[in-house]
């Protein structure tokens, strides 16, 4: 049964009044969902494969709102994980699963009548072609009450693990070698998503089950034929608003926190988040892989267990968005001092190290929001520069870029740890790059009249191979020392290539 109460026309100090009498899972709701997920397994386990032992399942795991402890009174997505002994990589998942799910089906409607329960199988644009999950309602023949089931055959990648641990970063590595579709092997990790939620504190749970039934009865049916972001994005944005918002409190105002999640949809723009937990930057495949992930259009949402699945990718959010702002103009939005609320920022502090030339390096926590300007007061404090600072860094692969003091590392894609290099400038000296064969790059300070010989010196003092093995390109053409720069046309941040002579 659907809640009549309107969750717009709730009072914010109300709120928890209204989960508590709307949306918790009663006895009854939750006895018929356990009753469907046991047929089903039993199905899946006794019935299903019986005649094809080479397509024996190893387990299977129950996933969606029912399996993490989100499940709303009235509606529930019953994911069904089911991990197959014939699956021994993501490749053989992509190969295998399409005839797979169709033999379940197949077998699904030849044994409906020992379910006791009516089956009626999802017809998907495409589904003949390549399915990735079996989709049907079923409905028990004494009741009313139909539930929608989805039966996905996944590659056990984690294998015998332990949801409290780290896996191994060769499964990331593996994962990131052969996905050819953002996030197509998300089920592998089911047991460490339904995890990741699932150890929520119980008012957060709350709190997850209030937005989505927002999602459910405010967005979804205004905007049915929309691609609207999936439930699972605003589940991570919820668990990220409060664990900026509160710093991981377990007592909180549920008026503050969902005006906080509202907030965070109306500015999707700005959103990056992510979790460096399960998978982090110390492999070089998957830091690469994440970093190019974090350059992507905003929102960007990267799935806890999976940085493959970009869950803010070519979705609606500005529809999302559109809602939102509507709800912070609701009864629901109102609270008791309004001046209270939380500080969510729309992504993560970062560190930067510092570097200079001479000195130690040392690091800072940075908003990437911030403008650029506030990150060099910092430094100058710390450095006790006097002259002009001039900033840069360099990406992996990439050629060192100059940060402009009015433009926040965000406007840069800049997202993750990185290294700076701070320079100390006199009118009229500009900053010029030097790059060598192994793509290391780092600026210098020079007048623009100095001679290409002075670069060489101030290169050799730096660290750089001595003055006579040197050679200095620029555009494809080698420098005399006798040359001046500015004669050479070299300007303000120009790269010159360093080849040492042997």
């Amino acid at each position: 049964m659907e809640p009549f109460q309107d969750l717009y026309e709730t009072p914010g100090d109300r709120l928890d009044a209204f989960i508590e009498q709307n949306l918790q899972p009663q006895r009854d709701w939750k006895k018929q969902v356990k009753d469907v997920v046991q047929r089903i397994v039993q199905f899946l386990q006794n019935q299903c494969f019986h005649d094809k032992l080479h397509w024996d399942q190893v387990k299977v795991l129950k996933g969606g709102s029912s399996g993490k402890g989100t499940m709303l009174n009235y509606s529930s997505d019953l994911d069904l994980v089911l991990f197959l002994s014939c699956f021994s990589s993501f490749q053989d998942q992509a190969q295998l699963q399409g005839c797979i799910i169709r033999f379940i089906e197949a077998k699904l409607v030849y044994c409906s009548e020992s379910l006791a329960y009516n089956i009626t199988v999802v017809q998907h644009r495409e589904r003949a072609k390549s399915p990735r999950s079996l989709s049907f309602w079923i409905q028990s023949r004494k009741s009313s009450e139909a539930f929608r089931v989805n039966v996905l055959p996944a590659f056990d990648a984690l294998g015998h693990f332990c949801p409290d641990s780290k896996p191994a970063p060769e499964i990331y590595e593996n994962l990131i070698t052969n996905t050819s579709r953002p996030g197509e092997f998300w089920p592998s990790f089911t047991e460490l998503q339904r995890h990741f939620v699932k150890s929520c504190p119980t008012k957060l749970k709350s709190l997850l089950r209030l937005v989505k039934h927002w999602y459910m009865q405010n967005l979804k049916r205004k905007y049915r034929r929309e691609a609207l972001p999936p439930k699972y994005a605003l589940e991570l944005l919820t668990i990220f608003a409060w664990e900026m918002g509160t710093d991981k409190s377990e007592n909180f105002n549920m008026d503050e926190g969902f005006v906080a999640v509202m907030e965070l949809l109306r500015d999707y723009k700005d959103i990056c988040i992510y979790w460096a937990k399960l998978y982090d930057f110390q492999n070089e495949i998957v830091r690469n892989f994440i970093k190019q992930q974090l350059k992507e259009y905003r929102p960007i949402i990267l799935d806890p267990t999976d940085p493959t699945n970009n869950l803010g990718r070519e979705k609606r959010w500005d529809v999302a968005a559109q809602e939102a702002v509507y709800c912070l103009q609701q009864a629901c939005r109102r609270t008791e001092d309004p001046r209270q609320g939380w500080h969510v920022q729309r992504a993560r502090d970062i560190q930067v190290t510092v570097k200079r030339t001479g000195q130690e390096a040392w690091t800072l926590a940075v908003d990437p929001y911030w403008p650029i300007w506030k990150m060099e007061t910092e430094m100058k404090r710390r450095c006790a520069l006097h002259g002009e600072q001039r900033l840069s860094f360099q990406e992996p692969g990439g050629r060192r870029q100059p940060l402009s003091s009015q433009r926040t590392l965000a406007d840069y894609r800049i997202f993750s740890k990185v290294s700076v290099r701070v320079l100390e400038t006199f009118p009229p000296e500009i900053q010029v790059f030097i790059e060598d064969c192994g793509g290391q790059n780092r600026p210098y300070a020079i007048d623009p009249d100095a001679s290409i010989y002075d670069l060489k010196e101030k290169i050799e003092e730096a660290g750089g191979p001595r003055v006579e093995y040197q050679i200095l390109e620029f555009q494809d053409r080698e420098l005399w020392d006798h040359r001046r720069l500015a004669d050479l046309q070299i300007k303000d941040c120009d790269t010159i290539m360093l080849i040492r002579r042997s």
